[in-house]
């Protein structure tokens, strides 16, 4: 090819080469834009109140909304794993955990008139405040008869805390006692019937946010995790057995949490459930099993999890079997569904522990999540919510 004619094409390909590197840009420059715009909300979401948790605050912090459905989108802006509780004095509302940094959730409550607090982030954090005012909706909630069929299982459902109370004391005498005669598999044995108890008591006990924060307290919401002076309670004693710390360190822990088991009997025993508190408690329960599941799966030895699994679905079982009478009456598909799903958890978390690889995990994992899923429509079908 002759030089004349290379230097009548060179522009042309020149010009091409420019006219693909501003379609390049353009195209960048589009990426970049639609990226900025906010993601696509939902009817709900788009009256939703959104709180930003940062590392010591919640923003806002103080926040007013009327009684009734309030549906909230908290965002972690900071850098740990977090959870977001309503408050009211040291009694769980509601609440969303295990927040992954740069990640948001959406938390769906229904509110009395009153004033509450919120956590922000690390147990330590100050605590926000929020004010529920009155509306047309909790007027007509106040004007609700009373629940007489009720009475039964919630009577019922004392019984089994109570139980599960005492069970927890006699498992944690038990473990200062194999302590004391520095019998280390005595003393795991006894801690692992004292996480159990607390397990099936857990879609109520874990409304009491200052012993909940000492008994079942994990290392991962405290600022220098394991080695937190406020990590206490289950966890801690788990770590102590299970780890290598001195033997003898465990003495004071179970004597802590002795008296926290005290004290948590004695609030069990004038205690007031509410009856939607049971199903949502043992939703609730069942959606923290899912949420955890992978963690847990790598933190516990395999055995110990398969156990701690079992109580916490025991406790929500429990309170399905004592409402199974009146979900059955008022929605028998959706009674037959959760008898249903409870059996193929039953199932899936057995040949999860008889053979704990990535393909059992994985079943039971859905089989949580199928229950979790059915024991939350139970409020909305009785009427509570």
């Amino acid at each position: 090819m002759s030089s004349s004619k290379q230097n009548k094409r060179s522009p042309l390909k020149v010009l091409a080469v420019a006219a693909s590197g501003l379609l390049a840009l353009a195209g960048m420059a589009s990426f970049w834009w639609a990226s900025t715009l906010p993601r696509a909300q939902t009817g709900d979401e788009s009256h939703a109140v959104r709180v930003t948790i940062r590392d010591n605050v919640c923003d806002p912090n103080d926040i007013t909304v009327p009684a009734g459905r309030t549906i909230f989108v908290i965002t972690n802006a900071s850098s740990r794993a977090l959870e977001w509780e309503i408050l009211d004095g040291v009694m769980v509302v509601e609440e969303r955990e295990n927040i992954a940094p740069g990640i948001s959730q959406t938390l769906r409550v229904k509110l009395s008139p009153g004033q509450f607090q919120i956590t922000c982030g690390l147990l330590s954090n100050p605590r926000g405040t929020l004010t529920v005012t009155p509306s047309a909706a909790s007027d007509a909630e106040a004007a609700k008869p009373s629940l007489v069929a009720y009475v039964g299982p919630l009577a019922e459902y004392r019984v089994t805390l109570l139980t599960q109370a005492a069970a927890l004391q006699k498992a944690l005498q038990a473990a200062a006692v194999a302590v004391q005669a520095g019998d280390r598999d005595q003393a795991r044995q006894a801690y692992i019937r004292a996480h159990q108890a607390y397990a099936r008591m857990e879609p109520v006990a874990d409304l009491f946010a200052d012993l909940d924060a000492r008994l079942n307290v994990r290392s991962e919401y405290l600022q220098q995790r394991e080695n937190d002076a406020a990590f206490v309670g289950l966890y801690r004693l788990q770590h102590t057995l299970y780890g290598n710390d001195a033997f003898d360190q465990a003495r004071p822990v179970i004597e802590a949490l002795q008296v926290d088991a005290g004290a948590l009997r004695e609030r069990l025993r004038t205690l007031s459930i509410e009856p939607a508190k049971m199903a949502s408690g043992a939703a609730r329960v069942m959606q923290r099993m899912g949420d955890r599941f992978t963690q847990d799966a790598k933190s516990l030895p395999p055995e110990l999890h398969a156990d701690i699994m079992l109580a916490q679905g025991e406790g929500a079982e429990r309170i399905a079997q004592l409402l199974a009478p009146l979900v059955g009456k008022s929605d028998p598909a959706l009674q037959q569904q959760i008898d249903q799903r409870f059996a193929a958890w039953h199932a899936c978390l057995d040949a999860y522990r008889q053979e704990p690889d990535e393909a059992s995990a994985a079943r039971l994992s859905q089989a949580v999540q199928s229950v979790e899923e059915t024991l939350a429509q139970i409020n909305d079908k009785l009427g509570l919510e």
